[in-house]
């Protein structure tokens, strides 16, 4: 079977350290095994999106030598597609509408204890949640081995869609993966969470589950993880070379000799011969 990956940035902010982490990763794993690559521009919150950061951010991965396979996908572009399975787990009695807020969640413990479960309220002014009967506890990581979480977690019934209409990211990321027929979902370990609700929901639609890789996450030397809320210094206008190679330790991948005198795209033609999983280091997060 043919590898296909992904690299799927939110376009609220430009590229940062932490991005070219998950981008790289991405892209050695699937060149590495003869694979395509693809990019998904996850523009799901409006309220969150900086003007002009989805055309940014691809001419930064240009800019790296990062190039995709086949045409971006715009989630906002695929709200039909979306809507259209919630509606099918509507019919088959595997979703229902609730009408809970998150302060009456947050007063009750912070957990939702499927308040609206068996009421049927109409979908108006609604969340759309799924029925979780058999939550998925536990999964295998490529990288991170057996990944184990808290069942009350796990045994939450989810939202797929928020009360104010938009879709849920657990709900799109599946969707999309799933349509794209991605075989290997490699992105960072603050995701590692999540998983477990996306193979719950992968599994309640009867679709092939991936597998799952997530790469360490590069932490500020206050332990915040770099992200564009906590600003974290745009790579965009960077020396290439040198913030790839930066990127290539932070992997732990080996380097060739005098890589500041080559290409992006030679040297990530090299890393991509010398791709070793083996070499990645296996902690969640490092300090940088």
């Amino acid at each position: 079977m043919t590898y296909i990956g992904r690299f799927a940035p939110s376009p609220s902010g430009p590229l940062h350290f932490g991005s070219l982490v998950a981008a790289v990763g991405s892209y050695l794993r699937a060149r590495s095994q003869a694979g395509q690559w693809l990019v998904r521009i996850e523009d799901l919150d409006p309220p969150r999106e900086q003007p002009g950061a989805a055309s940014g951010i691809l001419r930064t991965l240009e800019r790296y030598g990062l190039f995709w396979d086949g045409p971006v996908i715009y989630q906002s572009q695929r709200h039909a597609r979306y809507q259209a399975v919630l509606d099918d787990l509507y019919q088959q009695g595997k979703t229902y509408h609730c009408h809970c807020t998150r302060a009456q969640i947050h007063s009750s413990g912070g957990f939702y204890a499927g308040t609206c479960r068996e009421q049927h309220y109409p979908a108006e002014g609604a969340a759309v949640r799924l029925r979780v009967d058999t939550p998925t506890l536990s999964f295998h990581d490529q990288l991170l081995g057996l990944i184990e979480v808290e069942p009350r977690l796990a045994s939450e019934d989810f939202i797929l869609k928020r009360r104010d209409g938009l879709f849920a990211y657990n709900l799109a990321v599946v969707i999309d993966d799933a349509d794209s027929g991605i075989t290997e979902v490699v992105r960072g370990a603050d995701l590692l969470e999540p998983t477990v609700r996306q193979i719950t929901l992968y599994q309640q639609l009867g679709w092939k589950v991936p597998d799952w890789l997530h790469l360490p996450l590069a932490l500020q030397n206050n332990g915040l993880k770099l992200s564009k809320q906590n600003h974290a210094p745009a790579i965009d206008t960077l020396p290439v070379v040198e913030t790839l190679i930066q990127a290539l330790r932070f992997l732990g991948q080996a380097l060739p000799e005098q890589p500041e005198a080559m290409s992006a795209e030679s040297l990530l033609a090299w890393a991509v011969k010398h791709w070793q999983l083996a070499s990645v280091p296996t902690t969640a997060s490092i300090h940088i």
